[in-house]
């Protein structure tokens, strides 16, 4: 996955609540096999009405916020099922940040699994932030280094695990976790093959 260091553009808000993996990517676009191509599918209930026409005035949909890099969101986003499709749809559209008063604990895994930054921070902090966004010519930095989200009067320190910030400054996913350990595995094996039961 790719390095996150400093997100900086636009905020889009979305002041609900409680928001689930299935509004986020609902189930009937969870067919495909490979990681791209479900942005177009994010929030569709919301974003398209039973005709299949776009619902102009939902966030996503309105082309002031099309360029939009940080979601700002309610409590308990990405509650539901254990989905990946949910924050990878999410990345597809063009998301690069997630600020929220909390995530679901299965969401955030996997956001971080896939470079996708989520930032827990207060429900007043998130109010006030929401209300920036409100504003299309709205503008957020948000630094993974310094742990701070800064946009007009807001200026604030998120937590975030240090064993997880590492992997995401240095874009390590599992895979190349494991791969840091490659000459440890094939010394193993090699070792390995001396005491293995062989077929005859």
């Amino acid at each position: 996955m790719n390095p996150v260091s400093t997100i900086q553009g636009q905020m889009a808000p979305l002041p609900r609540a409680n928001v689930d993996t299935d509004q986020i990517i609902p189930k009937q676009f969870l067919k495909r096999v490979e990681r791209s191509g479900f942005g177009p599918f994010l929030f569709y209930d919301w974003a398209v009405d039973p005709e299949g026409e776009l619902i102009e005035d939902f966030v996503i949909n309105r082309p002031e916020y099309r360029d939009a890099v940080v979601l700002v969101s309610g409590p308990n986003f990405g509650s539901g099922s254990s989905r990946e499709h949910a924050p990878w749809s999410l990345e597809d559209w063009g998301f690069r940040a997630i600020i929220a008063p909390s995530f679901a604990d299965i969401f955030l895994n996997n956001c971080y699994k896939i470079g996708l930054l989520p930032v827990a921070l207060d429900p007043d902090v998130v109010d006030r932030l929401t209300e920036v966004a409100q504003d299309p010519e709205n503008s957020v930095v948000v630094d993974l280094e310094t742990q701070t989200v800064t946009a007009r009067d807001v200026s604030i320190r998120f937590e975030i695990d240090p064993f997880i910030k590492h992997c995401l400054l240095n874009g390590l996913d599992t895979i190349a976790l494991t791969m840091h350990h490659e000459n440890d595995i094939a010394s193993y094996e090699n070792a390995r093959l001396a005491h293995r039961p062989t077929v005859q």
